[in-house]
Formats: C-alpha cells, sequence, structure tokens
C-alpha cells in the first residue's frame, strides 16, 4: 500500500508507453511531474522556451515513430507550446503536450495564470482534455496516446489542474490501461488495389511521388520493390527523403516538374495535394492518379483522383506488389529522358557548387556540408532558401535522415528536434543547417545543447535577410521597397554560441568552409559554423516558388 500524486501516476503512465525523455521549461503547476521523473528514471531536458519543448517532443516522435511528451505549465506555458502543436497537427506526428492549469478550487476566481486553455488548443490537436480527478490520470493519458497514435497521427492535449496533480491517492486503488489502442496495419480494399494496379501496370510513364507516411509506415523497403517493379521514377519529399537512396537509379530530385507534367500514372503515396504539388495542377490534365493515404481526408483533395487507396503505405504496397509481379514492366526511354534532364541541370549548377565567389554561393556551401553527411550523420533543416538548397544537395541516403519543419512552414524547429535527435542517438553526429534569421527565433537553445552536453553542430546560411520574403518584395514592388526583411550586417552567431559555452566559428571565404567544418565537429561542443552568404547568388531565384 503506497500514497502516490498525480505527477507518480503521469509519469508511471508516460512510461507504459516507452517514453524515456520529456522536454519542459520549468513552472510551478506541473513540478509534481519532475519529481516523479526522479524516482522512475524519466530523463527531464529542460529548454528555455516552451516552444523548443514542444518542437523536441515532435522531433522525439519522429526519430522513434512513437509519441514524444513535452510538459509546459499553466497559462503563457500553454500559448507559448501553440506554435508547436500546430506544426505537429499539420505534420500528423503523434505529441502528446501535457499542461497545467490553476486549481479547480480557484476556477474562475483570478488565479494565476488562468485562462480557457481547451478551445485555444482544440483546433490544432486531435483531443484536447482535462482531468478532474487525480485517480483517473492514467485513463486519460492512454486515451490521449490513443488518440495520437491511430488514424490520422496527430498532437493531442491533456491539461491537469494543480490541485489534481498534488493530490495524493492510494496507489492500489488506481487503474493503469494495458491494452487500450490497436495494432497492426490497416491494409486496403482488394478489388481497389486491383483497380490501382491496372492503372500501372498499362503506364507508358509512370511516376511515384512518396512522402511522409513511407517514413512513418516504415514502408521503405516497399516502396524500393516497386519501383524496380514498375521501373518509374520515384521523387520524394519530408520524411520520405532517405528512403530511397539518392545513387538508385531510379531516385529522381530535380525533375519532379518534368515528370508530373508528362506522366500518363501518377501514383501518390502520402503526400497531400497542397501548396508543395500546386494543388494537384503539377500532373498533366490526362494523368491518371492513384492515390494512398491513411487519411482519408486526404484522398482526392483538391484534385480527382482515379484510384484512392484508404491504407498504411507498407500494407498498400505489399499489396500492388503482389497483384503486379510475374509480370515485365520497362520504361527505359522514359527514365532515359528524365535522367539526361536530370543530369543537364546538375551540370549548370556545379559552376555554382564550385564557385570561389565572395561572397560565398549558397551552392558551394550546401557542397561542401555535403561532405560531412555520412550514414552517421542526421540532418535536421531549419531555414528557407538555405535549406531548400540543401535538401537538393545533401547525400541523404537513409530514412530519417532528413528532418525540416513541413508544410506549415514553422521556423525555429531545428534546435528542438536536435535535442531530440540527441535524445535518441548520442552516437551519431547531428547536423543542423540553418538560416540567419531562424537562428534568432531559438538559438538561445544552444545553452540547453550546453548544459546537457549536445555537440548539435549549425551551419548558420547568413545573408543577412530573410531571403525567401526579400526575393518576393523585389520582384513585387522593386528593389527599393524591400522592407521588413532585411537583418543586421554584423550578426555574429558563431560568438552568440562561444558566449553560451559553446564553438564558434566564422566564415567569408569559400576556402575557410570545410576547415571550419572540421574544427566545429572535432571540438566536442555544440557548435556554430557562421557562413556570410552572397545575398543575390546569381542561377538562382529563391524565395516561395508557389508565390
Amino acid at each position: 500500500m503506497a500514497l502516490v500524486d498525480g505527477g507518480d501516476l503521469v509519469v508511471k503512465a508516460i512510461k507504459r508507453e516507452g517514453v524515456d525523455v520529456i522536454f519542459t521549461l520549468c513552472g510551478g503547476h506541473v513540478q509534481a511531474i519532475y519529481d516523479a521523473c526522479l524516482d522512475e528514471n524519466v530523463r527531464v531536458i529542460d529548454v528555455r522556451h516552451e516552444q523548443a519543448a514542444g518542437h523536441a517532443a515532435e522531433g522525439w516522435s519522429r526519430a522513434t515513430r512513437r509519441c514524444g511528451v513535452a510538459v509546459v505549465t499553466a497559462g503563457p506555458g500553454v500559448t507559448d507550446a501553440v506554435t508547436a502543436l500546430a506544426n505537429a497537427w499539420h505534420n500528423k506526428s503523434p505529441m502528446l503536450v501535457i499542461g497545467g492549469r490553476s486549481p479547480l478550487n480557484r476556477f474562475e476566481m483570478g488565479a494565476l495564470q488562468e485562462m480557457d486553455q481547451l478551445d485555444l488548443v482544440r483546433p490544432i490537436t486531435k483531443w484536447a482534455r482535462c482531468v478532474y480527478e487525480t485517480k483517473r490520470i492514467p485513463e486519460y493519458i492512454a486515451t490521449a496516446f490513443r488518440h495520437a497514435m491511430t488514424g490520422r497521427r496527430g498532437p493531442v492535449f491533456l491539461e491537469i489542474p494543480s490541485d489534481v496533480l498534488f493530490q495524493k491517492v492510494e496507489e492500489s486503488e488506481v487503474y493503469f490501461p494495458e491494452r487500450y489502442r490497436p495494432e497492426g496495419r490497416r491494409y486496403p480494399d482488394p478489388e481497389v488495389v486491383k483497380q490501382a494496379a491496372a492503372l500501372l501496370a498499362r503506364a507508358e510513364r509512370p511516376m511515384v511521388m512518396a512522402g511522409s507516411q513511407i517514413y512513418w509506415d516504415e514502408a521503405h523497403e516497399e516502396l524500393r520493390r516497386l519501383i524496380e517493379l514498375l521501373d518509374a521514377p520515384v521523387y520524394l519529399n519530408a520524411m520520405g527523403r532517405g528512403c530511397i537512396r539518392q545513387d538508385h537509379p531510379l531516385f529522381f530530385s530535380r525533375t519532379r516538374r518534368t515528370a508530373f507534367a508528362q506522366c500518363d500514372v501518377a501514383l501518390v503515396i502520402g503526400t497531400p495535394f497542397d501548396f508543395r504539388l500546386a494543388y494537384g495542377r503539377r500532373f498533366g490534365p490526362e494523368a491518371k492518379i492513384v492515390q494512398i493515404d491513411s487519411d482519408p481526408v486526404e484522398l482526392g483533395r483538391n484534385r480527382d483522383v482515379d484510384v484512392a487507396l484508404e491504407s498504411d503505405a507498407k500494407a498498400a504496397l505489399q499489396a500492388l506488389i503482389a497483384e503486379l509481379e510475374g509480370r515485365s514492366y520497362r520504361h527505359s526511354d522514359w527514365v532515359r529522358a528524365l535522367r539526361e534532364e536530370e543530369d543537364k541541370i546538375r551540370a549548370q549548377r556545379e559552376e555554382w557548387e564550385n564557385s570561389d565567389r565572395v561572397p560565398i554561393h549558397p551552392l558551394r556551401l550546401c557542397r561542401e556540408i555535403a561532405r560531412f553527411v555520412d550514414e552517421n550523420t542526421i540532418v535536421v533543416g531549419d531555414g528557407g532558401d538555405i535549406v531548400s538548397l540543401a535538401s537538393q544537395v545533401l547525400p541523404i541516403n537513409q530514412p530519417g535522415q532528413w528532418y525540416d519543419p513541413g508544410p506549415f512552414g514553422t521556423l525555429g524547429v531545428g534546435t528542438g528536434f536536435c535535442m531530440a535527435l540527441s535524445c535518441v542517438y548520442p552516437n551519431k553526429r547531428i547536423l543542423m543547417v540553418n538560416g540567419d534569421g531562424t537562428f534568432g527565433l531559438n538559438g538561445f537553445e544552444f545553452d540547453t545543447f550546453v548544459r546537457f552536453g549536445m555537440p548539435v553542430v549549425s551551419v548558420v546560411g547568413n545573408d543577412r535577410q530573410w531571403g525567401q520574403i526579400t526575393v518576393g518584395q523585389k520582384l513585387m514592388y522593386g528593389k527599393d521597397r524591400v522592407i521588413a526583411s532585411l537583418l543586421g550586417d554584423n550578426a555574429r552567431y558563431d560568438l552568440v554560441v562561444e558566449a553560451l559555452g559553446g564553438h564558434g566559428e566564422f566564415v567569408t571565404e569559400p576556402q575557410q568552409i570545410r576547415p571550419a567544418l572540421e574544427r566545429a565537429f572535432a571540438s566536442g561542443k555544440p557548435a556554430c559554423v557562421n557562413v556570410i552568404l552572397d545575398q543575390e547568388p546569381p542561377g538562382l531565384r529563391g524565395g516561395y516558388e508557389f508565390m
């Protein structure tokens, strides 16, 4: 017989889901949870801003394919975490945010940090509730995980009033759910699979567009088998990057628009028809579309599709392979034409990747960074144009090797993602590609890296501007009308990191890049390599392509 408080029940419940770390910024409303973490050997990573705690929880979810946990205090602690919740919502990333709340016995009396938090977060969560009884905390935690991890994955929110959290109860009287959510895969309708296979079998110019669901459903091996069976080019985005090696003869990255416009059958897997695919309008009007998604709401959104499969990606690809194998599909002319165009684009960019221009061309920086990305390196992109270019140049050859903000376009995610990755993969190198604007959002999390011994290396592409905005302003209004998008010429982000206890490098010439990166990785400390880039690099347009 033992008395436990609500904090003990929270931590015992999250441990049952395999959660071994929480991300937080300390607050009095939730401190009982921290104390319980000491007893249960759950690591506590305390950050400098709750937004970073939320991003770290999403990063942990992505890295483990489970549900990460952030704990934030009431009121401003919750509001600070809203951006992270919204980002996870758009990424369909499972994440549990536990928020403190003013005590029930002081509700609507003007207690410290009292507010209606549930109505605030409901539009950007799958499920949001308040716990009113201490004994029911494990039940609510289990329900939260069930909502986060089933169907359309996504973030959930659970608030626990401080008097409920701190109250002690008899542990033997508490019910801990054990088998409370389904396991296994969702398989598609066999008849619909036959329809999809028939379209793909008749294709003369097939293509595959694969996104984050390939990663979440661990379907990379099935994706490789399918493209080889169909002899079809594949394009990847978001967490799909790395699910096919870049040296695979059917991997393509620079000819997506051509393939979309000229294909006669497109297989789209776990990639919504949002702005990244021009709402489906990039496909030719006569193209047949087969779409696979675990979220039925995405099927046929913005673009009519010929066959829609609501399914786990791995299950759907297994079913398609079984239906298609045994026959020969060859599209050599189609693949060769795309490869020739890819090679032409690559050759055009080599001039800038090898450029000795000063200020440094961003493609030269990306080429130098690429030399440091090996099989043991995870890359986190957090920025605008520099991250877009890095995604095209860096060798990403493994599932889960690339992290970017996702379709919500949230800047400032990188430091949170990096601290999560450092917890999950302490023996891997974590490389963050930053824009200089982005660094200003959550750059003080380098203090967190220092305190917890996380040797993250950040390369800041410093063009002294919010580059994607200035490009658009110049095109729309003229060069003399640029406003609210320029940054300081003397921002020494490297010195900020040094002042926080890390390692800093300042680079102004191309020949300095490689030695600076070598010293940064060798330092064994969190490091910032601050690289001054050309504000108007030749050969690149930049900016938002969808404007």
